[in-house]
């Protein structure tokens, strides 16, 4: 069974417990902030209920997952409530940017299983929890008696679904502006990457997964394989702006080397890093590679002629030249999702300044910036 509008019974991510827990609803679950030891006011001591066994965990989203478990018929009558203890496991990649982790206990009266739990605020997406269970028994005088606490099993919650990434392309569609013309795509590295192209891959540009910058459920972190470009012009010259984070050597390519109507473009993700700016990932995928059928399954598709970001159009001439236009107000980051031969284009030294604040590598998304964040697990 669903608990249903979970979401909208609490409005503090952590409101503490005072004194004893208090009934709930079949519709609800409490919340509360425990200071690490099992023993609270309000419970006795442990008596023969049933404790919870071969706990299965399933249905697991960025920010809900279904709970099932076997328990033995004894006092099975008993039973009014289930105690849930869920704490997010500690690693060395663990979400700083989320609220400071507490022990969360979840109190629900005993509905039929599987009971679902739901709530971006303790459930963060692709990051690792521990969850173990008792059950309780609530006396006439208030009191519990509660069973032992269950074994203790991890399970990992998921990444954004295209359902929340719609939603983050929503909201940055609000904000994209107006449409400016390009030409090229360009990439910024240091010379001896360039050199490395060169002598050691071929004269290619190779893919790299992408890093984990952006938002913390992005479905590509750690997952995709592409190359960077970058498309944003300067308004006042039309042209790629002469600083750059990245590096102070540049490989342009013709935009249509790139972009064609023989490519798919997906969006990827929407994001600051605690700056006025904006950045906006997409993915250029030639239709059919490898890239594409990720992405396929993942990403919400563009139409390539009619969207906020980035856009090929046949042009009016008539000759079957392209056009193409990238948004104005959002930075656009685009991964290409296949090798880059460096005969398509020419590398050449910017004259500008390596901008290294500008950087985004691994860079972590502010999580309280209301024009980038949607209402789950950052």
């Amino acid at each position: 069974m669903e608990v249903p509008g979970l979401a909208h019974n609490i409005t503090s991510p952590l409101s503490p417990c005072e004194g004893m827990i208090k009934d709930l609803s079949l519709d609800a679950i409490q919340l509360c902030e425990q200071d690490g030891s099992k023993s609270q006011d309000g419970i006795s001591e442990i008596e023969e209920l049933p404790v919870p066994q071969n706990i299965k965990i399933s249905n697991i989203t960025c920010d809900s997952f279904k709970i099932c478990w076997d328990m033995e018929p004894r006092n099975k009558e008993r039973i009014t409530h289930y105690f849930i203890d869920l704490n997010k496991k500690e690693n060395k990649n663990s979400n700083k940017f989320k609220h400071k982790d507490v022990p969360t206990k979840l109190v629900a009266k005993a509905v039929p299983l599987p009971m679902t739990v739901r709530g971006h605020w303790f459930l963060s997406p692709r990051t690792e929890y521990t969850v173990a269970v008792q059950t309780a028994s609530k006396q006439t005088d208030g009191d519990y008696t509660i069973s032992e606490w269950s074994e203790i099993i991890e399970f990992c919650t998921a990444d954004y679904s295209t359902v929340h990434l719609n939603q983050l392309l929503e909201k940055a569609e609000v904000i994209a502006g107006r449409m400016l013309r390009f030409s090229v795509f360009y990439r910024n590295q240091n010379k001896e990457y360039f050199d490395h192209a060169r002598e050691a891959q071929e004269n290619r540009m190779l893919q790299s997964v992408k890093d984990n910058s952006g938002s913390h459920g992005s479905p590509i972190s750690g997952k995709l394989e592409g190359i960077f470009f970058s498309c944003n012009t300067e308004f006042n010259t039309g042209k790629p702006p002469q600083d750059s984070p990245y590096g102070r050597h540049r490989f342009e390519v013709r935009a249509d080397t790139l972009f064609n109507p023989d490519t798919n473009l997906y969006f990827g993700d929407f994001y600051c890093m605690y700056t006025a700016y904006h950045y906006v990932i997409l993915v250029l995928a030639p239709k059919g590679s490898t890239g594409d059928e990720f992405c396929k399954q993942r990403l919400p598709a563009l139409d390539i002629t009619n969207n906020r970001f980035l856009t090929c159009k046949k042009g009016e001439e008539g000759d079957g030249s392209l056009v193409f236009h990238h948004a104005q107000d959002v930075i656009l980051e685009v991964i290409y999702t296949e090798p880059v031969d460096l005969a398509l284009g020419s590398v050449a030294e910017i004259s500008g300044h390596q901008l290294m604040s500008m950087s985004t590598v691994n860079a972590k998304k502010d999580p309280s910036c209301k024009t980038c964040n949607i209402s789950v697990g950052r």
